[in-house]
């Protein structure tokens, strides 16, 4: 027990003196994440990376243990397979997360390296060979074992990071998991598995002091994946040496409130025809805080007693037998029933308009895709303008606009404006204006107006804009500094 508390001590002091330092230096350096769009729920610009620190905080005492010559640190340096897995998948991972979270990665790219770790992990013998069943006997995979493998690998790295969506609500999601599997590998004695979940631990739990609300910088990417990784691992390892009768039900209600966030997003935007990887704000958590009306810092302490809940259903389906499992599985069943009617996942009034919503959700994503390609391909601020105008018959608006700002001497003025019209009705009008800025520096506005009586666009709307109005800030970056705008030029294209 000394070498656990030592091994959380250090990683929770790593994780607090790095994630402190971070933050500073994020905030000189303006790596921040902006609260420039509508699915945020901070209001003010955050500083990101601090994953970082929880990666760190990890690995600071598991690297001691090559140093110190201990029978812990010989019985760590054995088990050659695990020790590869974790640094070199976790070090990809890690890596991964950073990239996005300064650069900005794509779902090609992130799949890969997520898939291709996967993968590796599964030749150096993390797998997933039987399914347990409490109702009747185990099921073996066979082949299915890789595929099977691969998707809990990549499903629960991006489980955590869609969860990343309140000040402290992943980590302390990741908390309660951590714990669940630490408790598990003490009543096995298994010595490696409990030293791992002290160092997550500690390294969790340091972050925490800077990101539980209100929080003073987020984990991004780096952190939200990283904690996937492990845990996915981990888990693994923890429910192949359980001789319980549902050895992998037990890390999927540990990390059950990521597990189930994910599942639904998956099925709603399917159904609505969304992109699967589109954000929205209908996750648990935004749900939670409007339909309970509760503050951001009491949805998270709701959900964490949510997550208390996972962690007991998990211990008690691990020393249960196979009727005790059954009983508990039925009972956490009807508990997730009956919080999915009480969110409002299940409202069946809403089925005759999904047909109707997908219908237009498509279209929608068709104009979207087209009119971003398009403006990507531009030469010139005219022709991003032309890649733009479809978007008014897309959105049936009946005027928009496109203003480019021009900045000379740290001082604004109006740029070049182009604006298009169509027919419309004779309802008061609404507007909507969406900034066209690159990371801090607004280069210009989008405007879209409609006299059809809406008193607000809807969600698939709002998204669409945003797809848009990104593409345009990505592209008009680096045609404005060669621009040789005339200030209150106007291009008034109507039809």
């Amino acid at each position: 027990m000394i070498t656990f508390f030592v091994a959380f001590v250090v990683s929770l002091l790593v994780a607090l003196a790095l994630t402190f330092l971070v933050r500073n230096q994020a905030l000189a350096w303006g790596w921040l994440d902006q609260a420039n769009s509508s699915r945020k729920v901070h209001v003010r610009p955050i500083p990101r990376l601090g994953g970082v620190g929880i990666v760190a905080g990890f690995f600071a005492p598991l690297c001691a243990l090559f140093l110190v010559d201990s029978g812990v640190g010989y019985h760590f340096r054995v088990h050659t397979d695990l020790v590869v897995g974790l640094f070199v998948g976790g070090a990809a991972i890690a890596a991964l997360g950073l990239y996005d979270d300064l650069r900005g990665a794509g779902a090609r790219l992130k799949f890969s390296v997520q898939f291709a770790v996967a993968f590796g992990l599964y030749a150096l013998g993390f797998r997933i060979e039987v399914i347990a069943n409490p109702f009747g006997p185990e099921l073996t995979l066979g082949a299915l074992s890789l595929p099977f493998t691969v998707l809990w690998m990549v499903g629960v790295v991006n489980a955590l990071n869609l969860i990343d969506g309140l000040d402290g609500l992943a980590g302390g999601v990741a908390f309660f998991g951590v714990s669940t599997n630490f408790i598990l590998s003490l009543a096995r004695g298994d010595v490696l598995m409990c030293l791992l979940m002290a160092a997550l631990a500690g390294a969790i739990l340091g972050f925490l002091v800077f990101n539980f609300n209100p929080a003073s910088i987020f984990m991004g990417d780096t952190g939200s994946m990283f904690l996937g990784f492990v845990l996915a691992a981990v888990s693994i390892k923890t429910s192949t040496k359980s001789g319980t009768a549902v050895a992998m039900f037990v890390p999927v209600m540990a990390l059950g409130l990521p597990i189930m966030d994910t599942l639904l997003a998956v099925v709603r935007r399917s159904l609505l025809g969304r992109p699967l990887f589109s954000a929205d704000k209908e996750h648990i958590h935004h749900r939670v805080m409007s339909r309970w009306v509760l503050s951001h810092r009491s949805t998270v302490l709701v959900l964490y007693a949510l997550c208390g809940l996972f962690t007991l259903t998990a211990l008690g389906l691990n020393f249960a037998n196979s009727a005790q499992s059954a009983l508990l599985l039925c009972g956490m069943g009807v508990v997730i029933f009956v919080l999915m009617r009480k969110l409002g996942y299940l409202d069946l009034g809403r089925a005759g308009d999904m047909q109707q919503v997908r219908q237009r959700n498509i279209r929608l994503r068709s104009v979207v895709k087209d009119v971003t390609a398009a403006i990507r391909s531009t030469h010139s601020l005219q022709e991003v303008w032309s890649a733009v105008r479809p978007l008014a018959d897309g959105l049936e608006v009946a005027r928009m606009e496109l203003r480019f700002q021009q900045v000379r001497d740290g001082v604004s003025s109006d740029g070049i404006v182009f604006e298009t019209q169509r027919a419309s009705g004779l309802a008061l009008p609404h507007e909507v204006r969406l900034d066209v800025k690159d990371a801090e520096q607004v280069l210009g506005q989008l405007v879209l107006e409609w006299r059809d009586g809406r008193d607000a666009i809807n969600r698939d709307e709002e998204l669409a804009l945003e797809l848009v109005a990104d593409a345009v800030a990505e592209r008009a970056s680096r045609l404005l500094v060669v621009a040789d705008t005339e200030p209150g030029r106007v291009v008034a294209l109507r039809r």
